[in-house]
Protein backbone atom coordinates (compact mmCIF):
# COMPACT_ATOMS: atom_id res chain seq x y z
CA UNK A 1 0.00 0.00 0.00
CA UNK A 2 1.13 3.42 -1.01
CA UNK A 3 1.92 5.93 2.36
CA UNK A 4 1.86 9.38 2.24
CA UNK A 5 3.69 11.59 4.27
CA UNK A 6 3.30 15.02 5.02
CA UNK A 7 7.02 17.03 4.30
CA UNK A 8 7.78 19.10 6.76
CA UNK A 9 7.37 22.68 6.16
CA UNK A 10 10.09 24.55 4.20
CA UNK A 11 12.00 27.21 6.27
CA UNK A 12 12.53 30.60 3.93
CA UNK A 13 14.26 33.84 4.95
CA UNK A 14 10.74 35.14 5.12
CA UNK A 15 8.96 32.50 8.59
CA UNK A 16 12.31 31.82 9.43
CA UNK A 17 12.84 32.13 13.39
CA UNK A 18 16.09 30.69 14.40
CA UNK A 19 18.88 28.55 13.60
CA UNK A 20 22.27 27.56 14.67
CA UNK A 21 25.01 29.97 13.87
CA UNK A 22 27.67 28.66 11.82
CA UNK A 23 30.27 29.88 13.83
CA UNK A 24 29.49 27.13 16.36
CA UNK A 25 30.53 23.50 15.42
CA UNK A 26 28.54 20.31 15.86
CA UNK A 27 30.23 18.92 18.37
CA UNK A 28 28.39 18.03 21.73
CA UNK A 29 29.00 20.14 24.41
CA UNK A 30 30.53 18.90 27.46
CA UNK A 31 29.09 21.19 29.91
CA UNK A 32 26.93 20.27 33.04
CA UNK A 33 23.14 20.41 32.03
CA UNK A 34 21.21 23.83 32.88
CA UNK A 35 24.96 25.53 32.73
CA UNK A 36 24.87 29.33 31.57
CA UNK A 37 28.25 28.56 29.30
CA UNK A 38 26.30 26.89 26.53
CA UNK A 39 24.42 29.88 26.38
CA UNK A 40 27.01 32.35 26.12
CA UNK A 41 29.27 30.49 23.70
CA UNK A 42 25.93 30.50 21.77
CA UNK A 43 25.57 34.89 21.78
CA UNK A 44 29.25 35.07 21.17
CA UNK A 45 29.32 33.08 17.99
CA UNK A 46 26.52 34.87 16.91
CA UNK A 47 27.64 37.80 17.30
CA UNK A 48 30.87 36.84 15.74
CA UNK A 49 28.07 35.46 12.77
CA UNK A 50 26.33 39.11 12.72
CA UNK A 51 29.24 41.14 12.15
CA UNK A 52 30.75 38.85 9.53
CA UNK A 53 34.27 38.94 11.18
CA UNK A 54 34.29 34.75 11.57
CA UNK A 55 37.56 35.23 9.58
CA UNK A 56 39.12 37.53 11.54
CA UNK A 57 38.31 36.51 15.36
CA UNK A 58 41.05 34.87 17.81
CA UNK A 59 39.78 33.47 20.93
CA UNK A 60 41.66 32.62 24.32
CA UNK A 61 40.74 29.86 26.47
CA UNK A 62 42.89 28.86 29.62
CA UNK A 63 42.38 25.74 32.62
CA UNK A 64 39.17 25.80 33.95
CA UNK A 65 35.53 24.64 32.60
CA UNK A 66 35.97 26.55 29.32
CA UNK A 67 39.22 24.26 28.61
CA UNK A 68 37.66 23.09 25.54
CA UNK A 69 36.23 25.99 24.22
CA UNK A 70 38.49 25.02 20.63
CA UNK A 71 35.85 22.05 20.16
CA UNK A 72 32.80 24.79 19.77
CA UNK A 73 33.85 27.46 17.92
CA UNK A 74 34.62 27.32 14.03
CA UNK A 75 37.17 30.05 14.50
CA UNK A 76 41.05 30.21 15.54
CA UNK A 77 41.11 29.37 19.18
CA UNK A 78 44.51 29.41 21.41
CA UNK A 79 44.99 27.91 24.47
CA UNK A 80 46.50 29.65 27.36
CA UNK A 81 47.98 28.35 30.93
CA UNK A 82 46.11 28.91 33.61
CA UNK A 83 45.11 32.28 34.31
CA UNK A 84 47.67 33.75 31.73
CA UNK A 85 45.08 33.98 28.79
CA UNK A 86 44.87 38.28 28.84
CA UNK A 87 48.66 37.67 28.89
CA UNK A 88 48.75 35.62 25.71
CA UNK A 89 45.97 37.66 24.02
CA UNK A 90 47.92 40.58 24.58
CA UNK A 91 50.72 39.40 22.37
CA UNK A 92 48.40 37.95 19.63
CA UNK A 93 46.26 41.25 19.58
CA UNK A 94 49.74 43.24 19.48
CA UNK A 95 51.21 40.80 16.51
CA UNK A 96 47.97 40.66 15.02
CA UNK A 97 46.47 44.43 15.60
CA UNK A 98 43.61 44.39 12.89
CA UNK A 99 42.23 40.85 14.20
CA UNK A 100 39.31 40.67 17.13
CA UNK A 101 40.80 38.80 19.98
CA UNK A 102 39.13 37.95 22.72
CA UNK A 103 39.49 35.40 26.35
CA UNK A 104 36.89 33.20 28.18
CA UNK A 105 37.56 33.13 31.53
CA UNK A 106 35.73 31.63 34.58
CA UNK A 107 36.11 33.23 38.09
CA UNK A 108 39.08 30.95 39.50
CA UNK A 109 40.65 31.55 36.40
CA UNK A 110 40.54 35.44 36.06
CA UNK A 111 40.33 36.32 39.79
CA UNK A 112 42.91 34.03 41.41
CA UNK A 113 45.62 32.60 39.51
CA UNK A 114 45.00 34.78 37.12
CA UNK A 115 44.84 38.35 38.95
CA UNK A 116 48.29 39.48 37.75
CA UNK A 117 47.15 39.59 34.05
CA UNK A 118 43.77 40.67 34.13
CA UNK A 119 44.83 43.74 36.30
CA UNK A 120 47.58 44.56 34.40
CA UNK A 121 46.15 43.94 30.61
CA UNK A 122 43.54 46.44 32.11
CA UNK A 123 45.34 48.88 33.07
CA UNK A 124 47.70 48.86 29.74
CA UNK A 125 44.61 49.48 27.98
CA UNK A 126 45.14 46.05 25.85
CA UNK A 127 42.19 46.86 23.08
CA UNK A 128 40.83 43.12 23.56
CA UNK A 129 37.78 42.02 24.95
CA UNK A 130 37.40 39.99 28.37
CA UNK A 131 34.62 37.56 28.97
CA UNK A 132 34.27 36.63 32.26
CA UNK A 133 31.60 33.77 34.03
CA UNK A 134 31.78 33.87 37.16
CA UNK A 135 29.74 31.40 39.16
CA UNK A 136 31.85 31.88 42.91
CA UNK A 137 32.93 28.18 42.73
CA UNK A 138 35.68 26.64 41.30
CA UNK A 139 33.32 24.63 38.78
CA UNK A 140 35.94 22.40 37.24
CA UNK A 141 38.01 20.67 39.53
CA UNK A 142 35.38 20.18 42.64
CA UNK A 143 33.58 23.02 44.07
CA UNK A 144 36.03 24.82 45.79
CA UNK A 145 36.35 28.36 47.12
CA UNK A 146 37.23 30.52 44.60
CA UNK A 147 37.67 34.44 45.06
CA UNK A 148 34.31 35.35 44.57
CA UNK A 149 32.93 33.05 46.62
CA UNK A 150 30.07 34.77 48.64
CA UNK A 151 30.08 35.23 52.34
CA UNK A 152 29.07 32.35 54.22
CA UNK A 153 28.35 30.53 50.90
CA UNK A 154 29.78 26.38 51.60
CA UNK A 155 31.94 24.89 49.08
CA UNK A 156 34.08 21.43 49.17
CA UNK A 157 36.49 23.49 50.64
CA UNK A 158 34.37 25.88 53.07
CA UNK A 159 31.62 23.06 54.02
CA UNK A 160 30.75 25.68 56.94
CA UNK A 161 30.61 28.18 54.33
CA UNK A 162 33.22 31.07 53.85
CA UNK A 163 34.41 32.98 57.28
CA UNK A 164 35.24 36.21 55.68
CA UNK A 165 37.49 36.66 59.31
CA UNK A 166 39.32 33.71 58.05
CA UNK A 167 38.48 33.18 54.80
CA UNK A 168 38.72 37.48 53.60
CA UNK A 169 36.09 38.75 51.51
CA UNK A 170 35.08 38.50 48.28
CA UNK A 171 36.85 40.02 45.17
CA UNK A 172 34.81 41.96 42.80
CA UNK A 173 37.34 42.19 40.44
CA UNK A 174 34.82 43.81 37.85
CA UNK A 175 34.60 47.15 40.20
CA UNK A 176 38.70 46.36 40.26
CA UNK A 177 39.29 46.57 36.85
CA UNK A 178 36.49 49.48 36.53
CA UNK A 179 38.62 51.92 38.00
CA UNK A 180 42.12 51.31 35.82
CA UNK A 181 42.21 53.99 33.16
CA UNK A 182 42.95 51.53 30.04
CA UNK A 183 39.36 49.84 30.53
CA UNK A 184 36.67 51.27 28.00
CA UNK A 185 33.48 49.43 28.72
CA UNK A 186 33.05 47.32 31.32
CA UNK A 187 30.06 45.72 32.46
CA UNK A 188 27.86 43.23 34.28
CA UNK A 189 24.95 40.58 33.28
CA UNK A 190 23.54 37.64 33.04
CA UNK A 191 22.02 34.59 31.07
CA UNK A 192 19.72 32.67 32.68
CA UNK A 193 16.29 34.42 31.48
CA UNK A 194 15.40 35.90 27.38
CA UNK A 195 15.62 39.28 28.35
CA UNK A 196 18.98 39.33 29.98
CA UNK A 197 20.38 36.89 27.32
CA UNK A 198 19.42 39.68 25.06
CA UNK A 199 21.13 41.69 27.21
CA UNK A 200 24.10 40.22 26.97
CA UNK A 201 24.06 39.44 23.81
CA UNK A 202 24.04 43.37 23.09
CA UNK A 203 27.11 43.63 25.77
CA UNK A 204 29.19 41.26 23.88
CA UNK A 205 28.45 42.97 20.97
CA UNK A 206 29.32 46.42 22.13
CA UNK A 207 32.78 44.80 23.16
CA UNK A 208 33.79 43.73 20.07
CA UNK A 209 32.68 46.94 18.64
CA UNK A 210 34.91 48.71 20.57
CA UNK A 211 38.07 46.94 19.40
CA UNK A 212 37.13 48.27 15.46
CA UNK A 213 38.38 51.89 17.29
CA UNK A 214 40.81 50.67 19.51
CA UNK A 215 39.34 52.02 22.62
CA UNK A 216 41.17 49.35 25.36
CA UNK A 217 39.86 46.56 27.18
CA UNK A 218 36.02 45.67 27.10
CA UNK A 219 35.09 43.37 29.89
CA UNK A 220 32.07 41.40 29.82
CA UNK A 221 31.52 39.60 33.27
CA UNK A 222 28.46 37.06 33.36
CA UNK A 223 26.92 35.88 36.49
CA UNK A 224 25.77 32.38 35.94
CA UNK A 225 25.04 29.17 37.57
CA UNK A 226 26.92 25.81 38.82
CA UNK A 227 24.69 23.34 39.96
CA UNK A 228 27.20 20.78 39.81
CA UNK A 229 29.42 22.87 42.16
CA UNK A 230 26.62 24.35 44.11
CA UNK A 231 25.01 20.67 44.36
CA UNK A 232 21.44 21.97 43.28
CA UNK A 233 18.74 21.55 40.15
CA UNK A 234 19.14 23.81 37.38
CA UNK A 235 16.07 24.70 38.87
CA UNK A 236 17.21 25.01 42.60
CA UNK A 237 20.21 27.02 40.66
CA UNK A 238 18.51 29.81 39.29
CA UNK A 239 16.66 30.33 42.77
CA UNK A 240 19.91 30.26 44.50
CA UNK A 241 21.47 33.01 41.78
CA UNK A 242 18.59 35.29 41.91
CA UNK A 243 18.48 35.71 45.47
CA UNK A 244 22.19 35.07 46.68
CA UNK A 245 24.47 36.30 43.96
CA UNK A 246 22.75 39.27 41.99
CA UNK A 247 22.31 41.35 45.55
CA UNK A 248 25.85 41.17 45.68
CA UNK A 249 26.74 41.04 42.24
CA UNK A 250 24.37 43.45 40.95
CA UNK A 251 23.82 43.67 37.39
CA UNK A 252 24.51 46.84 34.56
CA UNK A 253 27.29 48.73 33.19
CA UNK A 254 29.57 50.04 35.30
CA UNK A 255 31.86 51.62 33.43
CA UNK A 256 30.81 53.09 29.81
CA UNK A 257 33.00 54.93 26.98
CA UNK A 258 35.95 55.02 29.24
CA UNK A 259 33.36 56.89 32.08
CA UNK A 260 32.11 55.40 35.24
CA UNK A 261 28.52 54.79 35.51
CA UNK A 262 26.95 56.63 38.25
CA UNK A 263 23.91 54.32 40.20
Amino acid sequence: MEQNFDLPEIHTPENLVYTKTKVLTDNVMHYCPGCGHGTVHRLIAEVIDEMGIQDQVIGVAPVGCSVLAYNYFDIDMQEAAHGRAPALATGIKRVFPEKFVFTYQGDGDLAAIGTAETIHACNRGENITIIFINNGIYGMTGGQMAPTTLPGMPTSTSPYGRDVKMMGNPLKITELVAMLPGTYFVTRQAVHTPALVRKTKKAIRMAFENQKLNRGVSFVEIVSNCNSGWKLTPVQAIKWLEENMLPFYPLGDLKVNGEMVSK
